[in-house]
């Protein structure tokens, strides 16, 4: 299967070492041998029609901070490389963007205009356009996967879609940003926000934006994501009634302690769609800490159900465009 890579940092640097180290038992189970026909950066790319070396492409990147310097032969643009590159999938790994989406958004449509199908972790098409773009895959008949745009490693996704198959799930609410749990689990342990965030950033859990994080943004952007794949809305970001963490004190923290809950920041699809702090039970399910996320579905028939896992990291993001490959994969071989 040949694929464009659009973005070569940590989630498509752990890409690469995924499909390097897992080729014989990808080929030998499923069928499937990966072959990276282009992959950009920043600051330019390169290619090869026979499949680019992985481990060369990382080393590149690791001395250079670029992988254009792969091949001496000139650097084709992103967009330049999608209009002419022959390839069956796009990944789009670059940063997401909330304002107006780009460069991903160009990236995704260019692609599904040329019959790609597309695997995204890019948050900023899928929040602000998602009715759009799921109308887009269908008109030029491709499959568009995302299931690493929501909980990182954890098939958040995939478990809501399909484990719960036959069931009318009539509202979720959880805890979908890693970095705000984490602060407010800091907090929770006599912290101050600033302490906290500090530690945060210290440690590489805060987003190069930190509004991103903190104003509730990243938590809205997947809400986003959830509401229109799992309940069949049409919402975008400008439908979400989203409020950060920046004003929760050491005061309110206290306060939640004195009746054993604890303050989070929780994504709900109840009546609304809201992305603001809240006061948990220090026994419900959702009340994890550190940075893990947590989810409960509740459905018509079968009560509440909560999913727990990690919410971000190279790899783990990573395993999760690897099975959308897998399921594009197995769609195509169905066919």
């Amino acid at each position: 299967m040949r694929i464009i890579l659009c973005g070569f940092g940590v989630v498509g640097q752990s890409l690469a070492r995924l499909f390097d180290s897992r080729a014989d038992d990808l080929y030998a189970g499923y069928g499937l041998k990966p072959r990276i026909v282009g992959v950009f950066d920043s600051m330019g790319g390169a290619s090869s029609p026979s499949g680019l070396d992985l481990k060369r492409l990382v080393d590149v990147k690791k001395e250079y901070g670029t992988v254009k310097k792969y091949a001496t032969a000139k650097s084709m643009s992103g967009v330049d490389m999608i209009k002419n590159l022959d390839a069956d999938v796009l990944i789009e790994t670059t940063a997401s963007n909330y304002k107006d989406a780009e460069p991903g958004m160009t990236h995704i449509t260019t692609a599904m205009k040329k019959r790609m199908h597309v695997i995204s972790v890019n948050k900023g098409p899928l929040a602000l356009a998602f009715p759009s773009l799921m109308e887009l895959a269908i008109y030029n008949q491709v499959m568009f996967r995302f299931s690493g745009t929501v909980g990182g490693g954890t098939p958040i996704l995939n478990y809501a879609k399909n484990s719960l198959k036959g069931e009318q799930i009539t509202s979720f609410s959880g805890i979908l940003n890693g970095t705000t749990n984490y602060i407010l689990s800091n907090m929770s342990q006599g912290m101050t926000f600033r302490a906290a965030l500090k530690d945060a950033q210290n440690r590489g859990y805060v987003e190069a934006d930190e509004s991103l994080d903190l104003d509730g943004l990243d938590a809205a952007a997947k809400l986003v994501i959830l509401a229109n794949w799992i309940m069949g809305m049409k919402v975008t970001m400008p439908d979400i009634k989203c409020t950060g963490i920046r004003d929760v004190t050491t005061s309110d923290i206290k306060k939640a302690a004195k009746t054993k809950s604890a303050v989070k920041l929780i994504a709900s699809c109840e009546k609304e769609l809201v992305v603001a702090p809240k006061e948990i039970p220090a026994d419900d399910p959702l009340c994890v800490n550190g940075t893990l996320n947590a989810i409960a579905f509740t459905s018509e028939h079968s009560g509440t159900q909560t999913i727990i896992g990690k919410g971000a990291g190279g790899m783990e993001t990573a395993s999760s465009i690897l099975r959308d490959l897998l399921d594009i994969r197995q769609e195509i071989a169905g066919k």
